[in-house]
């Protein structure tokens, strides 16, 4: 079920209401939860409903057990069994294709032609998110950071939680798992904030992501039709797009948890004005960034084993961020763009200091664009559809022509320049966002002036939102 449908528009205020009925029976309310997320995931296909079960009910089990003995050698079977469970899940549908065709390729390499045809596996939505989420749960409770729930109701609820289940934010056990043990009091401001947020993030995603998805498929699906200009306008709308797409969803998922009581982590902080690559990723996808930190950078070591041991667990950590986003290169190359400034930022760090230190000037002049130029070079590989048509891509970048024309890229000269005024609208509203908090700012308003703020997201909603059967619905990162 997409957030942007006629089924969840009718889904969640059943399911509100519903919820505030019963909120104050403990034991019914996390029944209606877990029904209900298990009706929003089943929406799109409920055969996978039985991985989320299985997770579930494994990870339950093994954390029980985890607690209760002591034995190192026993602790590690367990904790492996929910790697094995997990994880094997998790390969299995997103990777198997992908081993199979590198197989393939690695022999033609050599001149012979192997008849291995790839599976016919349909990727579960949003498999990579809750596995990474009842993963932590376990692996804390194994580091001894954590206690396991006796409530097998709230761990299964915690795990299929709708607003978050299928693109995040992945929660950690610690922090929302509590959060179903206890009952809550319908909040006017709560509630109020979280419909806004959510207001904000279909504006993010059916205003400013879907109309430029327009253009971006149009140049993207094409590589070798479109040149200069052309690809570097469709690269910088990507950019603006799968951030939209992406923390609109976010936003969406925040608010709707808050509505009902609960408190989601917040996933992006403006990232796109962040000075460095290393900036940018405590900004963009917090959740995934600082689970990667945890459960794969710390254990390999950190920053622990010295200055080279560091910079090769940094890199490593994006090369398995860069697959877990797809199992393509592409993914592969994209994560380790990345991790390739990441390592050269943190070997300059004192040159850094010293040069950007209290000099906005030049971090606003230098650093922040150049940064944002890597993301967006790197953006390439991760949106091109093949390793070739990224390579074309950047080629045809450097190819100006002078019979170019932007507005034959799919958009017409006003929704173009609408597309371009919301991006500006957007970036705006979080320069202030920065300094002052928008909700904050928004409360002090004149109750008149909050509801004509309130209307705009609305008639912005309604009347630029992109519809339509051929228009793209799907958020991007439901495929990972």
């Amino acid at each position: 079920m997409f957030f942007n449908s006629l089924d969840f528009a009718i889904f969640f205020p059943l399911v509100f209401i519903l919820y505030w009925l019963v909120s104050q029976k403990l034991y019914l309310r996390n029944l209606l939860i877990l029904i209900a997320s298990y009706v929003f995931y089943g929406w799109w296909d409920w055969r996978f409903l039985i991985l989320i079960v299985i997770s579930s009910l494994v990870d339950f089990i093994v954390g029980q057990k985890l607690y209760k003995t002591e034995n190192i050698k026993k602790r590690k079977g367990l904790l492996f069994i929910s790697l094995l469970v997990n994880l094997g899940f998790l390969v299995y549908f997103k990777y198997t294709n992908f081993f199979i065709e590198t197989f393939v390729d690695s022999f033609r390499l050599f001149g012979k032609e192997l008849e291995i045809s790839t599976l016919n596996i349909i990727l579960p939505v949003g498999i990579s998110f809750y596995t990474f989420q009842t993963l932590s749960y376990t692996i804390d409770i194994y580091r001894k950071q954590l206690k396991p729930t006796k409530d097998w109701l709230a761990f299964f609820s915690f795990v299929a939680f709708f607003p978050q289940l299928v693109a995040g934010p992945i929660e950690r056990a610690a922090h929302l798992l509590p959060q179903f043990y206890k009952t809550y009091k319908f909040n006017y401001k709560l509630v109020k904030s979280g419909l806004l947020l959510m207001a904000f993030g279909l504006f993010k995603k059916m205003v400013i992501a879907d109309r430029a998805a327009i253009l971006v498929n149009q140049v993207y699906n094409n590589p070798t039709d479109y040149h200069g200009y052309e690809t570097i306008l469709a690269t910088v709308l990507f950019a603006f797009q799968i951030y939209c797409d992406f923390s609109g969803y976010s936003d969406i998922a925040i608010g709707a948890a808050r509505t009902m009581g609960f408190d989601l982590m917040k996933n992006f902080d403006s990232p796109y004005f962040s000075k460095s690559i290393t900036e940018f990723w405590r900004h963009w996808h917090i959740s995934l960034s600082t689970w990667f930190r945890d459960y794969v950078y710390i254990p390999l070591g950190g920053s622990r084993k010295g200055k080279y041991r560091t910079y090769a667990n940094l890199f490593i950590v994006f090369l398995v961020s860069g697959l877990w986003h797809g199992a393509a290169m592409t993914f592969v190359i994209w994560g380790a763009i990345h991790g390739v400034f990441i390592v050269v930022e943190k070997a300059l760090t004192k040159f850094r200091m010293m040069l950007f230190k209290n000099r906005n000037i030049l971090n606003y002049c230098l650093a922040l664009p150049f940064t944002f130029f890597i993301v967006c070079f790197a953006w390439v590989f991760f949106r091109a559809n093949s390793y070739s048509d990224s390579i074309q891509i950047l080629n045809n970048s450097f190819q100006i022509e002078e019979t170019q024309n932007i507005f034959n890229l799919g958009l017409k000269q006003p929704e173009l320049y609408l597309l371009f005024v919301m991006i500006l609208l957007l970036l705006i509203f979080e320069i202030i966002h920065k300094r002052y908090s928008a909700l904050v700012v928004l409360n002090k308003m004149y109750l008149p002036f909050r509801w004509v703020f309130y209307l705009t997201i609305v008639f912005c909603i309604l009347i630029f939102g992109i519809y339509g059967e051929n228009t793209v619905k799907e958020f991007i990162y439901f495929q990972f």
